[in-house]
């Protein structure tokens, strides 16, 4: 057999150049891997030796330059609609359930923060709301082309996954100054436990949402 010319050497070259979300590369090497190993069996029954026959089937497929691009631009939409329905569910959660951590605490009855402490508080409630319109905005597109067929991320796809992990970057830097801010003006906040297992939770977020965010940037680019 010669080099390339196999069912398994052509998917570990598409393996090597498709970038995306890991589960959904691996469903999609797993479906190129049936659609090819079928076409050698059709070829083998057809009176073709093994090896020729695989040679045909992997030749008729397509050459890898011909194939990544449409492949890559599927993983590209399943890693924007991943990104944009953890986003969504996070945002909610932060918006709804933010102020949660502080009722109860034994500074919350006493003098209001500074002004500055405030408006970063205010702008952070906005920025989670932008960020989920902007993942609602990116199922919207992905459902829609979901039903016409059609696979990728057209240039407005593009501009709302930028938008999107451009605002999740600014939520978490200014997720983490209000929280170092509070812990500079209530001390009594290092020991609330609302507010601990708050930071924890959040911060696991930050973690999922910085994953899903890099493997659109990578498999966008």
């Amino acid at each position: 057999m010669r080099g390339g010319d196999g069912v398994e050497e052509r998917l570990r070259e598409l393996a090597d150049r498709l970038h995306g979300p890991a589960r959904l590369k691996a469903e999609l090497i797993v479906e190129l891997r049936h659609a090819l190993s079928d076409a050698a069996e059709a070829y083998r029954e057809g009176g073709l030796p093994a090896t020729e026959a695989q040679r045909r089937a992997v030749a008729e497929f397509g050459t890898p330059a011909q194939l990544v691009p449409a492949y890559q631009a599927e993983l590209a939409a399943g890693a924007l609609r991943g990104l944009s329905l953890r986003a969504f569910a996070v945002a909610v959660v932060l918006v709804v359930a933010g102020d949660l951590t502080w009722q109860g605490s034994s500074w919350s009855g006493g003098p209001p923060p500074p002004e500055g402490y405030l408006l970063l508080s205010a702008s952070l409630n906005w920025i989670w709301l932008t960020v989920a319109g902007l993942a609602l905005a990116g199922l919207a597109l992905g459902t829609r082309l979901a039903r016409r067929g059609r696979a990728g991320v057209p240039a407005s796809g593009r501009l709302i996954g930028l938008g999107l992990s451009g605002a999740l970057a600014l939520g978490a830097l200014a997720g983490v100054a209000l929280f170092a801010w509070s812990l500079g003006i209530w001390e009594a906040a290092l020991t609330w436990p609302p507010m601990l297992v708050g930071a924890v939770l959040v911060g696991a977020a930050y973690f999922s949402l910085g994953r899903a965010a890099r493997s659109w940037l990578v498999a966008a680019r």
